[in-house]
C-alpha cells in the first residue's frame, strides 16, 4: 500500500469507466484504475472527475466591483432604473459614491450627466451601459474628474463642456478617480463554487500596473485561481500569473485602419506573442482578417474573441487560418431574448456559432466575459447543449453541441484552449472539479474544486472527506 495526501474514489471519466485518483505533494500521482493507495479520501458520490475549469475570457476587476454595483440589468423603464439609484442612495451618504452596471438604454435612453442629476442629485453616480463600453457620470461625478486634457474618449459638448458620456477609458478614469479596488476574495471563493481553478483576464489595457495589482491580490490568498494576462504588447512578465496573447481591442463606431491592426500584430510578433482581437461585429472580424493577412499571416495561438456575428461564407477562411474562436455560450441564455426581439431573422443564425464552427475544423474554446456574462461555466455549457434563451425559447438550434463539445470548451490549457483535457497526467497540478448531474443539462451541478491538490471548496462542507 502506497500512502497518498488524497485518494479520490467513486467518480467515473468522462467515458463513464470508474476511476480512482490519488494525489500527492499537491500534484497527479494517478489518474486511472486502483493500485492500493490509501490516505485521506474524498467519496465523489459517482460523478465525473475533470481537469478544472478554466474562464479563458473574463475582466476579474471589473467583476469583483460588480459584486458591489448596483444592478440595473433587470430594469425596464426609466421608473424602475431611478428607484435603483435611489434605493442604493439611501444606504450611502451624501456626496459618496454609486457605481452602477448593467444598463440596458432601451430602458430609459442613452442619459448624459444632467438627466443623471436629476435622477440621483446629491450622491456622485457613474453608470456602465450592458456592453461596458460607456460609462456615464453625473455632475458631481464629473467635478471629480479635474481639469483637461482629457483623452477621446471623454465626450464632448458642442460648447466645449462634457456630456458625462465617456467610451472605453476605464484605466484613464480608474486613474483620475483614485478608485479603491476591489477585494477579490468573493470572487475568488464564487469561482471555486462553479468548480473553475484558472481563468485569463481578456483585460486590453493590461499592463505593468494592472498585472501588479491581480498578482499581490493572488499572492494575498484573494483569488486561488491560476491567472493569465492578456493586454497590451509592454505587459511585463511577473510573478503569479503567464502572460497571454496581445489583445487588440477597437470600437465599431470608429474602426482603424487594416494597416494600424496588422501593426500592432507585427508588434507581437516581434515580442513571441499571439494576438487576441474584440469581434463581435462583422465588421471588426473582418478588419482583424485582412490585418492579419497584410502582417504575414495568422499562428497557432492567434485568437478571436466573441465572435458573436460569423457569416456562413467566413467559416472556412477561419478555419484555414488556424484560429481558435473563444466564444460565450451563456450570451444565447442571458441575452438570446433581446437578440429576438432585435436580430434579423436571416443573421440569427450567424449568433455565437458553436456546431458549424465545430464541422469546419475552427478551434474553439469558452470564456464568460464576465461581469457582462455569467461567469459560471454551466450555465454557458448548458446553453451550448440547448441552445435556450433565459425566456425558454430556442436561438440557433441547429447549433447545439452535446455534452463533450460544451464541456471541451473549458477543459483547455491557457496556453492552448482549444484542446480539451479529458484527464490530467502524473506530475501535473492537481487541480480538479468533481461534477454530478452529468445526465442531464439541468441537472448538472459542482460538487467539488481542488487546487494543488488541496480541497478548495466541495458542497455539503468537509464532512465528505475523511
Amino acid at each position: 500500500m502506497t500512502r497518498v495526501d488524497l485518494v479520490i474514489r467513486n467518480v467515473v471519466d468522462i467515458d463513464g469507466q470508474g476511476i480512482t485518483v490519488a494525489i500527492h505533494d499537491g500534484r497527479v500521482l494517478a489518474w486511472g484504475g486502483e493500485r492500493g493507495w490509501t490516505g485521506p479520501e474524498l467519496d465523489g458520490g459517482g460523478g465525473i472527475v475533470l481537469p478544472g475549469f478554466h474562464d479563458h475570457h473574463l475582466h476579474l476587476l471589473a467583476t469583483a466591483a460588480r459584486l458591489a454595483s448596483v444592478d440595473l440589468s433587470a430594469c425596464v423603464d426609466e421608473a424602475s432604473v431611478v428607484s435603483s439609484l435611489r434605493q442604493a442612495a439611501a444606504f450611502t451618504a451624501p456626496g459618496g459614491w454609486i457605481r452602477a452596471i448593467g444598463y440596458d438604454e432601451r430602458s430609459a435612453g442613452l442619459p448624459d450627466a444632467a438627466r443623471l442629476s436629476v435622477w440621483v442629485p446629491h450622491h456622485a453616480v457613474r453608470v456602465q451601459d450592458r456592453t461596458g463600453a460607456l460609462w456615464v457620470l453625473n455632475q458631481l461625478a464629473l467635478d471629480r474628474l479635474g481639469p483637461a486634457p482629457f483623452p477621446s474618449g471623454v465626450e464632448r459638448l458642442p460648447d466645449g463642456g462634457l456630456s458625462g458620456r465617456i467610451w472605453r477609458e476605464d484605466a484613464w478614469l480608474r486613474d483620475r478617480l483614485g478608485a479603491q479596488l476591489p477585494n477579490l476574495t468573493p470572487l475568488g471563493a464564487a469561482m471555486l463554487r462553479c468548480g473553475i481553478t484558472g481563468v485569463t483576464d481578456a483585460g486590453a489595457g493590461n499592463g505593468w500596473a494592472e498585472a501588479a495589482v491581480l498578482a499581490a491580490a493572488r499572492a494575498r490568498g484573494e483569488m486561488p485561481q491560476r491567472l493569465v494576462l492578456m493586454g497590451r504588447p509592454d505587459l511585463p512578465p511577473g510573478a503569479g500569473y503567464e502572460v497571454g496573447p496581445v489583445k487588440i481591442l477597437y470600437d465599431d463606431r470608429n474602426l482603424p485602419p487594416v494597416e494600424e491592426v496588422a501593426g500592432v500584430i507585427g508588434t507581437a510578433r516581434q515580442l513571441g506573442r499571439s494576438v487576441a482581437a474584440h469581434c463581435v461585429t462583422v465588421a471588426e472580424l473582418a478588419i482583424y482578417l485582412a490585418a492579419l493577412d497584410a502582417a504575414g499571416g495568422a499562428r497557432r495561438g492567434d485568437r478571436i474573441e466573441h465572435g458573436a456575428l460569423i457569416p456562413e461564407g467566413l467559416l472556412p477562411d477561419i478555419a484555414d487560418r488556424g484560429l481558435t474562436i473563444v466564444t460565450q455560450p451563456a450570451f444565447i441564455h442571458d441575452r438570446g431574448d433581446r437578440y429576438l426581439r432585435e436580430v434579423e431573422a436571416d443573421e440569427r443564425g450567424d449568433l455565437y456559432r458553436l456546431a458549424s464552427l465545430f464541422r469546419h475544423g475552427v478551434r474553439m474554446a469558452g470564456g464568460s466575459d464576465a461581469p457582462y456574462g455569467a461567469f459560471d461555466p454551466l450555465v454557458a455549457i448548458r446553453a451550448a447543449m440547448t441552445r435556450c434563451t433565459s425566456g425558454g425559447m430556442v436561438l440557433g438550434g441547429a447549433e447545439r453541441v452535446d455534452l463533450r463539445r460544451a464541456l471541451g470548451l473549458y477543459l483547455g490549457r491557457a496556453d492552448d484552449p482549444s484542446t480539451p483535457r479529458w484527464r490530467l497526467m502524473p506530475g501535473d497540478p492537481a487541480d480538479i472539479c468533481l461534477l454530478a448531474g452529468a445526465e442531464s443539462p439541468d441537472r448538472m451541478a459542482v460538487t467539488a474544486t481542488l487546487i494543488d491538490g488541496d480541497v478548495r471548496w466541495m458542497r455539503g462542507g468537509p464532512s465528505h472527506a475523511r
